[in-house]
């Protein structure tokens, strides 16, 4: 099989795939055209397949999404991961209704979830995710574990604090709401 045609089956560039020829990690041989033929393909399970997952929590980060996924992308490539999908998301790690995350959870063709860092996934409940990935035969794979310790705990107490702050304001507007509404039933009634 060509280089180019090895290189789009498992999912890598063309130019990773002539790196590795050069390094030695794949077997076969050049023709004296220069054509590079491969004798044994470097097998591509569906445990190679990685759905990337990226997240900011604001608008304004977004240009940090765009490089999250490269970053996450360069990571999949240099692994030898063939890249199934990569979700992209804006939204706070505490939302426990993240469309993107849903899909990427829901979706069947991986057995790799690729994320840069824990929180980047979720605030909290990792190892619960963990689990449930590894009950239907996907692995969670963190690039960067790094814990910041105390500065990482304070962003999360504030995170907890305005997210129970925020339901704390929602329920009053709603009881308000429902206030409103049997009010203007019973006047009706009357």
């Amino acid at each position: 099989m060509k280089l180019s045609d090895y290189a789009r089956k498992v999912g890598i560039s063309y130019k990773t795939a002539h790196r590795w020829w050069k390094l030695g990690q794949l077997k076969g041989y050049q023709l004296p055209t220069g054509t590079i033929i491969i004798d044994e393909e470097k097998p591509t399970s569906v445990e190679d397949r990685v759905c990337i997952y990226t997240r900011v929590s604001s608008v304004e980060a977004k240009e940090n999404l765009e490089r999250q996924a490269d970053r996450l992308t360069e990571y999949a490539i240099v692994k030898g991961y063939k890249i199934h999908k990569i979700y992209k998301e804006i939204g706070s790690g505490l939302n426990d209704n993240r469309k993107m995350l849903i899909k990427a959870l829901s979706d069947d063709d991986y057995n790799i979830l690729l994320v840069e860092h824990r929180d980047r996934l979720a605030r909290f409940g990792i190892n619960y995710m963990r689990i449930l990935l590894s009950k239907s035969g996907k692995k969670l794979e963190v690039v960067n574990e790094a814990n910041n310790g105390k500065d990482e705990l304070m962003e999360d107490l504030v995170s907890i604090i305005t997210s129970f702050c925020a339901r704390l304001y929602g329920l009053r507007r709603s009881k308000r709401k429902t206030e409103k509404i049997i009010a203007e039933l019973s006047e009706k009634d009357e």
